[in-house]
């Protein structure tokens, strides 16, 4: 039914069921729902295509039992159903490729109680990641989860994707922190995790929680989640270190994990990395027109464009103008340009980057009650001190000060006419640089690629990959997107590692599903059998061609 619309009297229906001011079927709220922040989606957007994946509609239900409600109405009438936290998604796992009807769940936002002695809290997933943050602190308290879409993320998403924060050395990540959630199943029925309140009427000892946890909405919306949290730290305490390879960083990184020390922040940086992740230096106060680098804000493309100059061996002429701001706009133009002709050779820039001199940074933070972080952070700086040089507090501070920055800089790219995406993969130590290298390999001709290094385990870490590139117009830019993504994800899998570690899989990755979860797809169908009958949640994501009733 999605494909031609849904029906009037299914509309009038859902209004009956959460009241009409939270159904909504106009243009703009339909253009609104009608995409998350995966760059693919970007790239179409930008290009004037805006109306790929609209829902039939928008119920925004401001209960458990409404969402139950929509959901009852939804199978009665076969429409598929998107459950829609804070858009902040990077794999279209909220997009409504089908049509139907998006639920949003931004008003089960309430923080609903905390309790500090027995170090718990129950939160709608409605609730904004920063709100939640801001609201423990008051109390002496953390969630420990810090992803760097904190302003414009939700708990709900945190749970459907099974998200790390860059704090997971040490808290773990969601799955980590979930003790128990609430479910409203595709048939409907509302499902409390905890034991006693559903769980044991499904038998053989299946772990309810962690089943939901990670499913993106294919066997239902996340309504609620009943989270471990802790005290706030009393003391932060952050180096940066220089390291002279990448396989020095890593051994440092393995080193700290497997000697038992959980540090808060471990971020080993490559060498374009360490030149983004690295701040700006000083520049002297003056009048005269701005740089390129200044004109364009954010880091990849100030970094991009600083050694774009020296790939195409090329400086930025300065134009001036006496016309009011004809200069910064001129330079801005410039830079833009210049960040074209860079990334459309993504061959000759990965060449250059890999001659780039000073090593690779390291970021260390230890944070936590006074005398137990002092000691575990004077062993963990004693373990780095053997493989690297102390660059002091002003990195890991420099670090904390924009750790939230980053998501916002990609938009200069995209202006450029350029597209930037990332890639986080994970393995064991023994395997890590063996995928590190092969997928740069495998992207080199293709796009502009860096990485760091971040959410370590004793058996093994994750590797953040950060691309870029061009392409000729929205078809020829879609072109070089998918082609990039394909052979990116066929390193990972060719290198036996995990194709999705934090981000979720949504649509981008749901190819990659079998390859990593080798026989898995039998055990999908079954959960989709009995949470989903009629294939009405979310079709078509995580596993792509969903099979058990899903259409």
């Amino acid at each position: 039914m999605g494909a031609q619309g849904v029906q009037a009297s299914f509309l009038e229906s859902l209004r009956e069921a959460v009241g009409p001011r939270w159904v909504r079927t106009s243009a703009p709220d339909k253009l609104a729902y009608g995409r998350d922040c995966w760059p693919r989606g970007i790239i179409l957007m930008r290009g004037g295509r805006l109306h790929l994946h609209e829902p039939d509609c928008v119920v925004q239900p401001g209960t458990e039992a409404e969402v139950a409600a929509v959901i009852t109405l939804a199978r009665a009438a076969g429409v598929p159903v998107v459950p829609y936290g804070a858009g902040s998604g990077v794999c279209g796992g909220a997009l409504a490729d089908r049509g139907g009807v998006v639920i949003d769940v931004k008003r089960l936002n309430a923080i609903e109680a905390v309790d500090a002695e027995a170090m718990w809290m129950r939160v709608g997933a409605g609730a904004i990641g920063q709100v939640v943050q801001t609201e423990l602190e008051r109390r002496g308290l953390t969630l420990g989860h810090f992803p760097s879409s904190l302003y414009c993320s939700s708990v709900g998403g945190y749970l459907a994707a099974r998200s790390a924060g860059q704090y997971s050395s040490r808290f773990g990540k969601i799955e980590d922190m979930v003790q128990t959630l609430r479910l409203v199943t595709g048939t409907g029925e509302i499902l409390d995790t905890a034991p006693g309140l559903g769980a044991d009427a499904w038998g053989g000892g299946l772990d309810m929680t962690q089943l939901a946890v990670g499913s993106e909405g294919t066997l239902g919306v996340i309504t609620a989640g009943t989270l471990r949290i802790n005290q706030a730290p009393q003391v932060r305490i952050y180096r940066g270190w220089k390291c002279p390879t990448v396989e020095a960083g890593v051994e440092i990184m393995r080193r700290l994990m497997q000697a038992g020390l959980r540090p808060t922040v471990m971020r080993l940086y490559d060498e374009f990395d360490t030149l983004i992740a690295g701040g700006r230096k000083a520049k002297p106060k003056g009048h005269g027109a701005p740089q390129a680098d200044e004109a364009v804000p954010g880091g990849l493309a100030s970094g991009l464009m600083r050694v774009a100059r020296r790939a195409l061996g090329q400086d930025v002429e300065l134009l001036t103008s006496s016309a009011p701001g004809g200069v910064g706009e001129r330079v801005r133009r410039a830079g833009l340009g210049l960040i074209r002709r860079a990334v459309g050779q993504p061959l000759l820039l990965n060449q250059l980057t890999e001659v780039l001199p000073g090593g690779c940074m390291l970021v260390l933070g230890f944070e936590g009650q006074e005398a137990a972080t002092r000691r575990e952070a004077a062993a963990g700086f004693e373990i780095a001190g053997r493989l690297a040089a102390d660059l002091g507090p002003g990195p890991g501070e420099h670090w904390l000060r924009n750790r939230f920055k980053v998501s916002y800089k990609q938009s200069p790219m995209f202006d450029a006419g350029a597209f930037v995406d990332t890639m986080e993969v994970a393995t064991t130590w023994s395997n890590l640089m063996r995928l590190y290298y092969n997928v740069k390999k495998a992207v080199a001709g293709e796009a502009f690629i860096m990485a760091h290094f971040s959410h370590g385990y004793p058996e093994g870490a994750s590797i953040y990959f950060t691309f870029a590139g061009f392409g000729h117009g929205v078809d020829g830019t879609l072109e070089a997107y998918e082609r990039l993504w394909s052979v990116a994800q066929q390193a990972v899998v060719a290198s036996g590692a995990s194709p999705a570690h934090h981000h979720g899989v949504g649509i981008s990755k749901a190819g990659r599903t079998g390859d990593d979860h080798i026989g898995g797809r039998v055990l999908f169908e079954g959960l989709k059998a009995a949470f989903d009958p009629d294939g009405i949640m979310n079709p078509g994501k995580v596993w792509s061609g969903q099979g058990g009733g899903a259409s």
